[in-house]
């Protein structure tokens, strides 16, 4: 008995020998169909459907997609594009003729893109499904996800991805197992966004050729190539001069659909006014949109056919700040095969001499341009007046417009050039010790005329010059943006105002009799001179002082330590400190207490416990149940407990505690006596 392998592995059997085959024997086919690349897809109206009995084998090449450890390719691909004109949900049904075949999808968002890069760019993903299932598949509302790879039971529908207004997407359609398929219809529905273009299609222009034998209609949006009459019957002219003998669409070579057509006369039309009228050709129709909307019949457009004439340079597109090319504009189509590479077609006369290296176009199909780029030696970035002057280059002419007309040598363009600018700027500092002010300046050459100061906190100006005050010191950031119309710079600078000072020092605060105290000091800034003062007579006027004593009393003293510290600017600072000098530091407990609220004996905790840390001060009664417990000796037992004032007589106390200063642990422990 043999076992079949799950579809999920009949799948990778079918594709490893397909692979094999398709390596070995019958390498991969390059797509030359239009719909089968990327750069020629299908035009897609939202409210068409679009059924494909026949996939021509081709393609194989590698998609980017995040499905690990596939192999996604456009085996014979159709692709697929769309513009959105409301944000939503997109969704669509592949049905295959034939629900055994497997067709694989994915959709690219290509906004401002190049269709190829569908190949490279991974960004471009928004949603696919390699499920490796047969069947109907696509994006619905049955979907969860919108990414989908191939695995067994994997769902056939993937999430409805978002898509956003503006934007243009590819939608590939794949078949995995190569020739063996029968088609598929292709529809859009079940989502939120519109995808359906809403312009209604006109005529938009026209306009004559040299002889007057062609008229180039530029339409108003895209129209299918295929509506388009070849015979020219969808047009008729105002005139009985010249009748129209043919149509051919702009690019339809290439493309499916057009902006743009020729037609072709059997007589030259005179100069004169003209009016073009489109009605239904032998086709029966005019011409209509991707969504098979039609131009209205009988719509016309005026003509105008001028005489021929040379075609004068027109103007110069503006440039920006120190300009390195010029591009310089003709009213009329020029011939690019006139231009001089070397731009030896032009020269320039002004101020100062410039260079011109080389001239460029960009060219239509036709070979024809009506701007030229002049490239300079160098960026222009003095101030200056110019003319551009055409005269005969290194071919032996100057440049000839679509009509052969050549532009008379001599005719000229001037323009001019302003300075390029400096935003550096100089600044004043001036120290204070509560505050500093900063003035900052800028020279304002090469006509700057715009200034944006922008400083610390937030704070601006737009001020040629300003001023900053500072009362917090420190390193202070400016920065200013300068124009003088045309030009603009940018500089920053860092400033540290160093004068911040602030008088600080820690030190003892509780003396014990025969103890040293000792200080150290904690200033800010600069500091040139120390001046402390201890409370007991005695000053310093170094850095780390000497230690100090104190005379004993039998009272707790205390003493105001100060210390006033001047830095480089002559600044002065001030903090002071108090210290206590105390009448005992024996830490004891009395052997009797008498709560009884005359301020005298009221409570018991250890004396005088100062140099004691961890302390734990507990006391009990003759039970042993533990009454009251601390570990801050300042905090004191009423001779209570919980509330309840407890009975006179003997009870028991424990201290534990860690000296400050030698670190020794004491324990200790004994009885005192509460009286009433």
């Amino acid at each position: 008995m043999v076992t079949l392998p799950p579809l999920y592995f009949m799948r990778n059997v079918v594709f490893v020998f397909f692979l094999f085959c398709c390596v070995k024997y019958c390498p991969a086919q390059i797509c030359t169909a239009l719909g089968q690349n990327p750069g020629t897809a299908f035009p897609v109206c939202g409210t068409a459907d679009f059924i494909q009995t026949n996939v021509p084998v081709c393609g194989i090449r590698k998609i980017i997609a995040p499905c690990p450890g596939d192999d996604l390719e456009d085996k014979n691909p159709f692709w697929y594009k769309f513009t959105c004109y409301t944000s939503g949900t997109l969704g669509f049904i592949i049905t295959p003729n034939n629900q055994g075949d497997d067709y694989d999808w994915q959709l690219f968002d290509i906004t401002n893109a190049n269709p190829n890069d569908v190949y490279t760019n991974a960004s471009l993903f928004v949603a696919c499904n390699w499920s490796g299932e047969t069947g109907t598949t696509g994006a619905s509302p049955a979907g969860t996800s919108v990414t989908v790879c191939a695995n067994l039971g994997r769902p056939l529908f993937s999430k409805m991805p978002s898509i956003v207004q503006g934007h243009t997407y590819l939608l590939l359609i794949s078949h995995f197992l190569g020739g063996s398929q029968s088609g598929y219809s292709l529809s859009f529905k079940g989502g939120t966004a519109n995808i359906t273009d809403p312009v209604d299609p006109h005529l938009q222009s026209a306009r004559a050729a040299c002889d007057g034998t062609q008229i180039t209609i530029k339409l108003n949006k895209r129209m299918k190539c295929k509506s388009l009459a070849l015979n020219g019957s969808d047009f008729s002219i105002s005139t009985p001069i010249s009748s129209i003998i043919g149509a051919s669409g702009i690019n339809c070579n290439n493309e499916f659909d057009m902006d743009s057509l020729t037609l072709t006369l059997n007589n030259p039309l005179p100069p004169g006014n003209y009016t073009i009228s489109i009605k239904n050709g032998a086709d029966l129709n005019t011409l209509f949109d991707n969504c098979d909307r039609l131009i209205p019949v009988n719509e016309n457009i005026p003509l105008t056919v001028f005489p021929k004439f040379p075609t004068p340079m027109d103007s110069l597109t503006k440039f920006n700040c120190a300009p390195d090319m010029l591009q310089l504009v003709f009213s009329k189509l020029m011939r690019c095969n006139s231009i001089a590479a070397d731009g030896s077609d032009f020269t320039i006369t002004g101020s100062f001499p410039i260079s011109i290296v080389s001239a460029q176009a960009s060219c239509d199909d036709n070979g024809l341009t009506s701007k030229i780029n002049i490239q300079l030696s160098a960026s222009i970035q003095q101030k200056g007046s110019f003319s551009i002057v055409l005269k005969n280059g290194t071919d032996g002419n100057t440049i000839i417009n679509e009509c052969g007309e050549h532009t008379p040598a001599g005719s000229s363009i001037s323009f001019s050039t302003v300075d390029t600018v400096s935003a550096f700027f100089t600044s004043t500092t001036h120290i204070g010790c509560t505050q500093d002010i900063i003035d900052y300046s800028h020279d304002g050459r090469n006509g700057v005329n715009s200034w944006q100061w922008t400083f610390d906190n937030n704070i601006s100006s737009t001020a040629k010059d300003t001023s900053i005050a500072y009362t917090i010191f420190g390193n202070k950031n400016a920065t200013l943006i300068v124009s003088n119309g045309v030009c603009k710079d940018t500089f920053s600078t860092s400033i540290n105002l160093d004068n911040e000072l602030k008088a600080a020092f820690e030190g003892t605060t509780l003396v014990c009799p025969d103890d040293l105290a000792t200080f150290k000091d904690k200033s800010i800034g600069n500091i040139i001179e120390w001046k402390w003062s201890f409370g007991n007579g005695n000053t310093s006027t170094l850095q780390i002082p000497p230690a100090q004593t104190y005379p004993y009393t039998n009272i707790i003293r205390e003493y105001t330590i100060q210390l006033i510290v001047k830095n480089n600017y002559n600044c002065l600072d001030t903090a002071t400190q108090t210290l206590l000098v105390l009448a005992n530091c024996f830490i004891a407990i009395p052997t009797g207490f008498t709560p009884n609220g005359d301020g005298l004996n009221d409570y018991l905790y250890p004396t005088n416990a100062y140099k004691a840390i961890d302390l734990q001060f507990k006391v009990y009664n003759r039970l042993g149940n533990l009454l009251f417990a601390t570990n801050n000796w300042i905090n004191k037992w009423d001779g209570s407990y919980k509330g309840k004032p407890q009975d006179p007589g003997t009870y028991v106390w424990t201290l534990e505690y860690t000296n400050s200063e030698t670190g020794e642990k004491k324990f200790s422990k004994g009885t005192t006596v509460l009286i009433r």
